[in-house]
């Protein structure tokens, strides 16, 4: 058996030689030196042919497919990280715009005041059972800031000094049960004291010492009376939300909301005016309420 299988594979060699070999030859003759042999090879290997040669295409066209895929991914993924990018570059000049408009209305109402204030920013907020107080940080730090000079916003009475330790300031919150200020209704000229609820869950003032008589409805603003040495007169401080007409009694119910919305609350300006006399519930022992 062993000269056979060495014969044998010698001629499988000799074969798959000579059959590219003749095959070739065939392929590349000129039609008119083609003889009946060659016409044989070609008419034989025709069909073998065209299967390589199609299966060689579809085999290129899934190669170019493939290549063509990485490349839409890898361009969808730049596209992507761009339009993220993008994104991220609208929301910041949005938060810019945003912020020009409110130190650009902040800088108004310092304006309107014509009184000298100092500007500070909100660093954050504390709600306990007892107190609704709110951290600031001076812009411009300086001497010149006491406790009980009014805070104010762009929609109106934020609160009250409490505390000053350097360029930080504690502000009690108009919402907070310890604040009080002195209101006229501004459709009306009716008169009342906004207190704080102290309500931990929500922001919420109450309307005290409004007489049955006067004239109130849901929606009237509240603006300070400027009596008192607290804050100037005119500033937003609530808006009426329901109003209870007792049967009885000198006083009617008022509820209302704070104009100034405290969680968004940003930017305040400090009234630096003159407050060593002042005491709490100044304005409503002036008023003679």
């Amino acid at each position: 058996m062993g000269p056979f299988r060495r014969y044998r594979d010698t001629a499988l060699v000799i074969v798959l030689l000579a059959v590219p070999f003749f095959v070739l030859r065939a392929t590349i003759r000129r039609p008119d030196q083609v003889n009946t042999v060659d016409r044989a090879i070609l008419r034989v290997t025709a069909p073998v042919a065209y299967i390589a040669s199609a299966f060689a295409r579809q085999v290129s066209s899934l190669i170019g497919e493939y290549v063509y895929l990485v490349d839409v991914k890898a361009d969808n993924d730049k596209l992507a990280y761009e339009n993220s990018r993008l994104r991220a570059q609208v929301r910041d000049l949005a938060h810019q715009g945003e912020e020009s408009e409110r130190l650009k209305q902040l800088l108004g109402l310092r304006d309107e005041l014509g009184e000298e204030t100092v500007s500070a920013v909100v660093m954050g907020k504390d709600t306990t059972e007892y107190f609704r107080v709110a951290h600031l940080v001076l812009d411009n730090p300086g001497p010149g800031i006491a406790t009980n000079m009014a805070v104010i916003a762009r929609d109106g009475a934020v609160g009250i000094v409490r505390r000053v330790a350097g360029d930080k300031v504690d502000v009690t919150l108009a919402v907070d049960s310890g604040f009080g200020v002195d209101v006229v209704v501004e459709r009306t000229g009716a008169r009342g004291i906004v207190r704080g609820v102290g309500d931990p869950a929500h922001y919420a003032v109450r309307v005290e010492y409004v007489q049955r008589v006067d004239e109130v409805s849901n929606g009237d603003l509240l603006v300070t009376s400027g009596f008192g040495c607290h804050f100037p007169k005119g500033i937003p401080v609530a808006r009426v939300t329901n109003v209870t007409k007792r049967d009885f009694g000198v006083y009617q119910q008022v509820d209302a909301e704070p104009t100034v919305d405290f969680s968004r609350l940003h930017e305040v300006l400090i009234l630096t005016r003159d407050t060593k006399d002042c005491v709490p519930g100044a304005g409503a022992k002036q008023s003679g309420r």
